[in-house]
């Protein structure tokens, strides 16, 4: 390759490529002088390029006529490596600034439970198993929108791992949902999800003007609607936050009214008491509603009525009671009934039908969203 030819070539892929020119010089360099040295077996070959006249310079004779095939396959064999890096790189800083957000995407193909997102550009999006929602069916071209979990480099490729059960995608939808939790007017405290099932998630207004609870829930319900249907039904329980354990907790087993909180600050357990026409609605179905409000609060939460309290004392504190429930109680579980679609001081909600009496345990079946009747708070 002519002196002035690879100055011309080097400028030219620098630029469009954005690859940087020194970068180039040194890998051709290096690339050329590995190659030779295979060839004579000499261990201290040094060659180098003068950048403003393209001339090869070496520390041994070398006729460039007689290697001219080697220089210019060794070149050419250097310049690819280095423009897959530079398109690598390039992609990789485009995504990584991109995670936590939600890229659209089209279903490209299965690799095992694993799906393979087009995201454009040449660029595939990595859907693993663990973070899809259970129940959640694709087919090839279905249109998919995703968050961004994870960002690493594979060799000259980047690896974009996606995520549809990451809490984290109900705090971005919000966000872009909710134009006062994007200004900061409104800050969502603290998220708990059961991916498919059921998300919690606590808010605070720093504007005693703005109502967080009914502004993420939109007029007529419109906001939280659209996010339930990215979410395909998914269950929300918006509940406003509070430093006070025992509001927090109160608020965090609405839709369940709490006739009274123990609470054990050593041990960060909560003692909480229903009537017991709410016990089933306390601790929701298969204990998902205890159990999600338990990691929200940060509290352990034991849900009992208080005939078995008294049983359970009159037993000198043996045993726990049938209705006893640590964030996911066995009998309470078992007697879990639906929870109500409506409005509560501190919490309001919005879900979808209630899954089949047949689902399985731990299991549900699909959820229809139905049109919201939210209450504004008194």
């Amino acid at each position: 390759m002519a002196s002035e030819e690879i100055l011309r070539y080097i400028d030219t892929l620098a630029r469009d490529k954005e690859i940087d020119r020194e970068g180039l010089f040194e890998s051709i360099e290096q690339a050329v002088a590995a190659a030779l040295a295979k060839k004579y077996g000499i261990e201290d070959l040094e060659v180098r390029i003068d950048r403003s006249s393209g001339k090869w310079q070496f520390n041994y004779e070398i006729s460039l006529e007689e290697e001219g095939r080697i220089l210019a396959q060794a070149v050419k064999q250097s310049i690819n490596v280095k423009v897959r890096e530079a398109e690598r790189d390039r992609l990789y800083e485009e995504f990584e600034q991109k995670i936590g957000d939600i890229v659209n995407g089209t279903v490209q193909r299965f690799e095992g439970d694993t799906v393979i997102v087009n995201l454009g550009n040449n660029m595939e999006g990595i859907l693993p198993r663990a973070e899809k929602v259970r129940g959640e069916v694709y087919n090839i071209g279905d249109r998919i929108r995703a968050m961004v979990l994870e960002v690493k480099k594979v060799g000259t490729r980047v690896k974009v791992i996606l995520s549809r059960g990451h809490r984290d995608l109900v705090r971005r939808l919000f966000e872009l949902e909710v134009p006062e939790i994007a200004d900061a007017v409104i800050a969502i405290r603290r998220i708990e999800r059961e991916p498919g099932y059921r998300s919690k998630l606590a808010v605070d207004s720093t504007d005693e003007k703005v109502d967080c609870v009914g502004a993420c829930v939109g007029v007529r319900g419109t906001r939280i609607k659209s996010i339930i249907d990215e979410l395909g039904g998914e269950r929300i329980d918006i509940i406003r936050w509070s430093t006070e354990p025992e509001l927090l907790i109160a608020n965090a087993l609405k839709p369940a009214e709490i006739a009274h909180i123990e609470l054990e600050h050593s041990t960060k357990k909560a003692l909480v008491l229903v009537d017991e026409d709410q016990l089933s609605l306390a601790i929701g179905r298969k204990g998902q509603n205890v159990r999600l409000a338990s990691k929200l609060a940060g509290w352990d939460i034991d849900i009992m009525t208080r005939a078995e309290l008294e049983e359970s004392m009159s037993d000198d504190g043996e045993g726990s009671g049938e209705g006893s429930n640590d964030g996911a109680g066995e009998g309470g579980a078992e007697n879990a009934g639906d929870d109500q679609n409506e409005g509560h001081d501190g919490e309001l909600r919005y879900d979808g039908d209630e899954p089949t009496e047949g689902a399985p345990r731990g299991e549900a079946a699909a959820e229809t969203a139905r049109d919201p009747a939210p209450q504004t708070e008194s």
